[in-house]
């Protein structure tokens, strides 16, 4: 344990990725990097770390934006509840630190958005307080290191993790040792097939002298997907018009804007479609032309498999539609909405 923090430290001094966020002491620009890192990789993380910094230099900006806005930004990098916790996180700051970010754990830990990892390692990145960070990467270098064989999604077992990374923290440079070892996980310690033959740590590693690298760690709590099937109607108009919604709140995807949703509990099929009480309401029975309905295709999510599909309607123009906005098609660029009607858009627009 007394060697640990120094040959991570120095194995870092020597590979590390160099990337913006690691030349900054900005307690802005770090909070930014891992909020935006959260559930994401590096490499899809980086380009929207540089879209907002130069968008919103300063934690004032971000305040001044509209959600709609920050959205749009975010648009593409998925888990929206992070985007919206930013916006909201920033007008707090702006409100209540007078447009100064904190630095300390005790503050930091109070925002919205932020648990216990971003607190840790925004405050030792930032100002080198002395808290340990303990994230996915730092869950498998410990428990292979030191031969934790319990099971990481237990409470008692990630606070033991805790203890005992406080322990090994290198108290005079612990913002160096949080990224050390944090990315000593990215690069060497990995999940599948980590390069023991040349991991400095290979002489004293439990798992590596024990054949136990593929069993650790230990989490058997499983993840339950739920199916949900996502029937949208494209109402096309003669003035190059369509009709759009915002997704509400406290469901997947709230704040973005849609097409007009039937979700279903089951694929439907053309019949059931063109019969259905939603699809009557939405033309307020006017008969219109169904050009055409598209095949299902499966979008994943975490805990969520959706399975969607556009169905395209020519509508009368002039028609209002009760709860949608009507937009021109080139302005639908303009609104944040899902990957997947992101893409369908882009598909109609390069035809």
């Amino acid at each position: 344990m007394q060697n640990f923090s120094k040959i991570i430290i120095s194995w870092y001094q020597k590979n590390k990725r160099e990337l913006p966020w690691r030349n900054t002491k900005n307690p802005y620009y770090i909070w930014l990097s891992e909020i935006i890192l959260q559930q994401t990789r590096v490499e899809q993380g980086l380009p929207y770390y540089i879209k907002f910094v130069q968008k919103y230099p300063t934690v004032k900006y971000l305040a001044k934006a509209t959600e709609d806005e920050v959205l749009r930004l975010w648009q593409g990098l998925g888990y929206y509840s992070r985007a919206r916790n930013l916006h909201y996180t920033a007008q707090q700051i702006v409100l209540h630190y007078h447009s100064k970010f904190p630095t300390s754990y005790h503050e930091l830990i109070q925002l919205k958005g932020v648990g216990t990892y971003t607190a840790a390692a925004i405050a030792s990145f930032s100002v080198n307080e002395k808290k340990a960070v303990v994230d996915g990467n730092v869950y498998r270098v410990l428990s292979r290191y030191f031969g934790i064989e319990e099971d990481i999604s237990n409470t008692q077992t990630q606070k033991k993790f805790q203890q005992l990374a406080n322990e090994l923290l290198n108290k005079t440079d612990a913002g160096k040792h949080n990224q050390a070892l944090m990315e000593f996980g990215a690069l060497q310690c990995v999940p599948k097939k980590p390069c023991c033959e040349v991991c400095p740590l290979n002489l004293t590693c439990f798992a590596n002298l024990h054949q136990k690298v593929t069993l650790l760690p230990i989490k058997t709590k499983k993840t339950k997907i739920s199916k949900r099937y996502f029937n949208y109607f494209v109402l096309i108009t003669n003035n190059n018009k369509t009709y759009i919604q915002k997704r509400e709140k406290n469901d997947i995807w709230a704040g973005l804007y849609e097409f007009p949703l039937l979700e279903s509990k089951r694929l439907l099929s053309k019949k059931e479609l063109l019969d259905s009480d939603f699809l009557r309401k939405l033309t307020e029975g006017k008969s219109v032309d169904i050009q055409s309905i598209g095949q299902y295709r499966k979008h994943q999510l975490t805990h969520q498999s959706i399975f969607y599909r556009f169905i395209e309607v020519k509508f009368p123009s002039g028609t209002n539609v009760k709860n949608l906005l009507n937009v021109l098609w080139e302005d639908l660029d303009k609104y944040p909405k899902p990957i997947i009607m992101q893409r369908f858009f882009l598909k109609c627009i390069n035809l």
